[in-house]
């Protein structure tokens, strides 16, 4: 029997093979790592048995279990499916009133909302419903149209100057450039802007005021401060639709804008109209 060599610096002994006067020392793995070692390939074995994993040509085995963790999860979808269905079928059948009462509706309501109004009205309104030029902010108080659930529900569903609806919101500004005067229409523009701002001339200012009785009053009120019914804005606030300044003023009242908005409804379904309306009302400026 050969000698057996042991290491001079560590009093190990070697297994005998020595590579450029290094030998290597005979120090096997440990009896409970080779044991945990066999266990966990007789594991991986008992998986590949139990679980669809071995590749063959056009599928993989099926395992003698048959779990499927796409089986699985069509199955939780399907189920939240029937969910969902159940809470929907509450909403088509209840009006926005109703849903805005019941907590567990609306919260449903708010959440499909919400995902239609990132896909549908996120590119005019926002994706914070903030609005933008000539698109009304949805989180603050002025509302052309009224900002309860009916009025909401309303606007949504049949849209504002969209002609394919018989029931959309219908009002037009004049072009008030075919009436009034250079000068008048800077008076006017001088008085509205007034209103919240110090306008660049006090004086043409005051002499507008007269020509906004005479001529805007009908629409926006006594008051400046708009009607609802007739889409006219509230001029005695600080939120402008069309740019802020005279100038911007001047432009809109010789030439005016009109927005258009889609109607909805034929296209989303009352269902997802009245989600959208709970979702737009819970932002905050609904009334």
């Amino acid at each position: 029997m050969p000698e057996k060599q042991v290491d001079e610096i560590s009093g190990v002994e070697t297994t005998g093979h020595e590579w450029d006067g290094i030998q290597e020392l005979n120090t096997p793995m440990p009896r409970w790592w080779i044991r945990t070692f066999c266990a966990t390939i007789l594991w991986a074995v008992g998986y590949a048995c139990a679980y669809p994993s071995l590749p063959m040509i056009k599928d993989t085995t099926k395992g003698l279990l048959g779990f499927s963790s796409r089986g699985e999860l069509q199955q939780q979808v399907r189920l939240a499916k029937t969910v969902q269905t159940q809470f929907e079928q509450h909403i088509t059948a209840k009006t926005v009133a109703e849903i805005d009462a019941d907590p567990s509706l609306r919260e449903l309501a708010i959440a499909g909302g919400a995902s239609a109004f990132k896909v549908n009205c996120a590119p005019c309104h926002g994706s914070g419903a903030t609005g933008g030029s000539d698109f009304p902010n949805l989180n603050d108080d002025d509302w052309l149209w009224g900002g309860d659930l009916t009025a909401i529900q309303q606007t949504i569903a049949h849209g504002i100057r969209f002609d394919a609806d018989p029931e959309t919101h219908l009002s037009e500004m004049p072009a008030f450039g075919d009436v009034l005067e250079r000068a008048q229409i800077r008076q006017v523009a001088a008085y509205v802007w007034g209103l919240t701002n110090a306008p660049y001339s006090p004086e043409s200012a005051e002499a507008g005021k007269q020509v906004f009785i005479d001529n805007c009053a009908v629409c926006h009120g006594e008051d400046e401060k708009g009607k609802q019914e007739m889409g006219a804005p509230n001029l005695a606030d600080r939120i402008w639709l069309k740019g802020r300044g005279e100038e911007a003023i001047i432009r809109q009242v010789t030439a005016p804008k009109h927005g258009v908005m889609p109607a909805w409804s034929a296209r989303l379904g009352d269902t997802v109209v009245k989600e959208l309306t709970v979702f737009v009302h819970s932002l905050g400026g609904g009334k």
